[in-house]
């Protein structure tokens, strides 16, 4: 018996229990098998009903646990972490077929996905712009702090992810967003990027100055609004001067 059937038989109850399994009496382990077999596949459900709350309630809780079973029949664990397991939803929720109406689906995985690697990065200390004169503040070369997250997307994921997670929020427009994930404490919050702000976030590189990131941002987006873009990234503690190695 291979890791790798020993594995499928655990994902699948469709599937015979492994030969060769023995009970402590030596006797055949097919009930215990199936026992443990119920407990893995309900902890690896749990495990991503934790971690994605918002496709939870975009599915409805039914729904989203025949997708979380076929998911990790297709994509078994490779860690002990179950705090990490569902790196793959986004691409299985785009090749499945049942939900091709909803592509949005596997951005707002995405987005899911950014705010639990955001909570999990490492701590670093935000840029404090506080005092400096606006030439002292363009000559800085920072860098995205290891907890903040960028993502663009053609769908109002900022916009879908708010409806499900705060009460009263509008519902969102059917526009293209952008979404900055930052942590300036604790627990990581997802905000609204401006225009532009991807194309800044993207040139600043820890050698590029903030100058030259706002060209940056203002050739892909003339239109930017860098007032606001700077607002956002300064006081969301988003940047750091820091090189972003663990001592």
């Amino acid at each position: 018996m291979s890791q790798t059937d020993f594995t499928a038989a655990i994902l699948n109850p469709d599937l015979p229990t492994p030969a060769g399994l023995k009970d402590p009496q030596g006797r055949p382990a097919g009930k215990r098998f199936d026992v443990y077999r119920n407990n893995v596949t309900s902890s690896l459900i749990a495990a991503l009903e934790t971690g994605f709350p918002v496709l939870q309630k975009l599915l409805g809780q039914d729904s989203f646990k025949t997708l979380a079973t076929l998911f990790l029949r297709a994509n078994p664990p490779t860690s002990r972490a179950l705090s990490q397991y569902g790196d793959a939803m986004p691409g299985f929720l785009e090749g499945f077929k049942p939900l091709k109406s909803l592509p949005y689906l596997a951005d707002v995985a995405r987005l899911e996905l950014a705010i639990r690697a955001s909570y999990h990065a490492a701590d670093s200390a935000p840029l404090d712009a506080a005092g400096l004169d606006p030439e002292a503040l363009m000559a800085l070369t920072p860098r995205l702090a290891p907890a903040t997250q960028v993502l663009t997307s053609r769908f109002p994921i900022f916009g879908i992810w708010q409806m499900n997670m705060q009460p009263d929020a509008p519902k969102p427009w059917p526009v293209a967003e952008d979404v900055l994930v930052t942590r300036v404490n604790f627990d990581p919050v997802p905000h609204l990027l401006p225009t532009g702000g991807a194309a800044f976030a993207q040139a600043l590189d820890g050698e590029t100055p903030i100058a030259g990131a706002i060209e940056a941002c203002m050739a892909a987006a003339p239109r930017a609004d860098i007032a606001a873009i700077l607002t956002l990234f300064l006081g969301s503690a988003a940047l750091t001067l820091s090189s972003g190695k663990v001592q």
